[in-house]
């Protein structure tokens, strides 16, 4: 009978597995690197059995790995049982657990701009009007480099994506161009001097600019970057007749492209030029 009741208390590794929501192949792996063997093994048929009392170390094993703990720090804590390292293991999980956070609600953040900024494009009704609006100073991330190419254009917001730490497809529609001054005031309008994305989160990247607070000349037109000259000369025409001057770099942005919709009626493009009356 005794021997009865030990058997009872014995496990095979597929009875295991469904008692702990495991896989067999977790199992055996677990016992290949020494973190949870069987209690017993069959000599003759090789199976695995486990009891009861190995339980709670499994639980606590997967209770850890939730936490985020990768198998080894698992295996050393176990092998090292310590309520300080525990404890110690614990505080630098939570500081981790944190940054994550901090780095969702930045994606967060993101896509509800993204959202903003679809949603105030569908709404607009001047088209190829120029007007003048007053903007907070915006910080954005930049890359100072001379863009003349669609190829030079999408090596640099790849570099731009690795230095901004985000994914392209979050911040599509945020990413900016700039014209120098005194090529808008030659009506050079195909050479971008930098790349940009607007940082409203107060991110401290590298290398951390702005765009400065004060009136812009601000158009908006259906098409993209190869149709923005013709909206360059009429927002200078625009500038020039109402005496204003020109006191900064040019702002392009496309903000709807064919990435995001087929319909090439939908593509929107804004053109800024920082400006001051003469």
């Amino acid at each position: 009978m005794a021997g009865d009741r030990t058997m009872s208390k014995r496990f095979s590794i597929g009875e295991m597995g469904k008692l702990h929501n495991l896989s067999i192949k977790t199992l055996r792996y677990y016992d290949e690197i020494n973190l949870f063997n069987p209690s017993y093994i069959d000599e003759n048929s090789g199976y695995r059995y486990y009891t009861t009392e190995q339980f709670e170390q499994l639980n606590t094993i997967q209770y850890l790995k939730k936490l985020g703990f990768s198998l080894k720090e698992i295996k050393d804590y176990l092998e090292h049982r310590d309520i300080d390292k525990f404890l110690h293991l614990l505080v630098e999980q939570k500081k981790l657990t944190e940054k994550k956070i901090r780095e969702l609600e930045r994606i967060n953040l993101r896509y509800e701009k993204r959202i903003q900024d679809i949603v105030s494009a569908k709404k607009i009704s001047n088209l190829d009007e120029p007007i003048i609006v007053k903007l907070s100073q915006r910080k954005i991330l930049q890359l100072v480099r001379r863009i003349n190419t669609e190829e030079e254009l999408e090596i640099s917001l790849r570099q731009l994506e690795s230095l901004s730490g985000l994914n392209g497809s979050i911040f599509i529609g945020g990413v900016g161009l700039t014209v120098d001054k005194d090529n808008l005031k030659q009506h050079k309008f195909n050479e971008y001097n930098s790349i940009f994305i607007i940082d409203e989160e107060t991110i401290h990247y590298q290398p951390l600019a702005a765009l400065p607070e004060g009136l812009y000349a601000c158009i908006f037109y259906n098409g993209n970057h190869d149709n923005s000259a013709k909206y360059y000369e009429k927002l200078l025409q625009y500038i020039d007749k109402n005496k204003y001057k020109i006191v900064g770099d040019s702002i392009e942005r496309t903000i709807i492209d064919h990435y995001i919709s087929g319909n090439e009626c939908d593509d929107l493009t804004e053109i800024q030029i920082p400006i001051k009356k003469s």
